[in-house]
């Protein structure tokens, strides 16, 4: 196996700090924190590159939140320099596994994301009567820091990096409270959407390339094997269960299900079936009761029109993937309403 050198000044280089701190700052750039970084970047640059050089980087304390969406949450944002940092770490090192990836794990990737994976289990699903679908209970907070740096460790032979990694998953909680020391990852982090794919990639290759499953995919912690009948996936699921073991994950107990294609399939924000698509049912009601709450605040003077058409165009962007052309016109007659437009 391939392992990479000379990393670190890739990390740290003047251009890749850069480019990590506009990345970062993408839809937040009027963010207090995020202005005040940006409108002294060159000398925040300088000071985050000479920290990092000098080994004395260390990480700010996380602000916690709670969203509340299908089911609650807990988000932990960086300091906007930490963001900075995570970036400038994923852009080296990404590249590197994209090359080792499967094709099909469609999380958090270039070309890939939900409206792919969406696409591609459909295509699955016209070839194979039988789908298993399952969940890996509590993903985030079960990974174990020391198997996934063996992992990186694995490919990157540069000290520095390995270090940084190190210190980000060593920083990234409180023991005690969100998980064990040792364990867990947060939910927020550019690290943690990349770290999520190197430790189930072994899972992965497992699957595609030992139990020779041709009709497999995975988004995140989701993922979908489909198979000519229930007897056989009940053995996929039980192999499964075993090798996530080693990895000191379980299976969600309500949700590792097998059931024919023909019941369509909930899966990355749809119900799927072979040769249509629907939204899911709490998706459009969801949407439309933050709709309300934008026109409330767009009446106060709190949102403007400009900002509800740009939320209601990404929803749109996702639902307009289904079949959902009158809740589409509903939704934007609500809006257009609501705006005065």
């Amino acid at each position: 196996m391939k392992r990479f050198r000379d990393l670190w000044p890739q990390v740290t280089s003047w251009e890749n700090l850069l480019n990590a701190a506009e990345m970062a700052a993408r839809g937040k750039r009027f963010r207090p924190d995020v202005a005040a970084f940006l409108g002294r970047r060159e000398e925040e640059v300088t000071r985050l590159r000479h920290e990092l050089l000098t080994e004395t980087y260390r990480p700010g304390e996380y602000r916690r939140f709670v969203i509340r969406e299908a089911k609650p949450r807990l988000i932990s944002a960086a300091p906007f320099r930490d963001r900075v940092v995570h970036h400038a770490l994923c852009r080296v090192l990404e590249p590197i596994w994209e090359r080792r990836f499967i094709f099909d794990s469609y999380a958090c990737r270039s070309d890939k994301g939900m409206h792919a994976a969406a696409d591609r289990y459909q295509e699955f699903s016209r070839r194979a009567p039988y789908v298993l679908q399952c969940d890996v209970a509590r993903y985030f907070p079960s990974v174990d820091h020391t198997i996934l740096w063996e992992q990186l460790r694995d490919v990157v032979a540069d000290r520095e990096v390995l270090r940084l990694a190190a210190l980000i998953l060593a920083t990234s909680g409180d023991e005690g409270s969100l998980w064990p020391s040792g364990r867990g990852i947060p939910l927020g982090n550019q690290t943690s959407q990349f770290f999520a794919n190197v430790y189930l990639d072994s899972f992965d290759h497992w699957m595609k390339e030992t139990l020779k499953r041709r009709f497999y995919l995975r988004y995140v912690d989701d993922f979908i094997v489909l198979g000519d009948s229930a007897r056989e996936l009940a053995e996929v699921r039980d192999a499964a269960s075993e090798r996530l073991a080693t990895l000191g994950l379980k299976l969600h107990a309500r949700k590792r299900r097998i059931f024919p294609v023909r019941e369509g399939c909930d899966f990355v924000g749809y119900r799927i079936f072979p040769h249509h698509r629907l939204l899911r049912r709490h998706s459009g009601f969801r949407f439309r009761r933050r709709l309300k709450g934008m026109m409330k605040a767009f009446r106060r003077g709190d949102v403007s029109a400009l900002e509800i058409r740009s939320r209601v165009g990404s929803w749109i962007g996702h639902a307009r993937h289904a079949d959902t052309w009158g809740l589409r016109r509903a939704v934007l007659s609500q809006a257009t309403e609501g705006s005065g437009d």
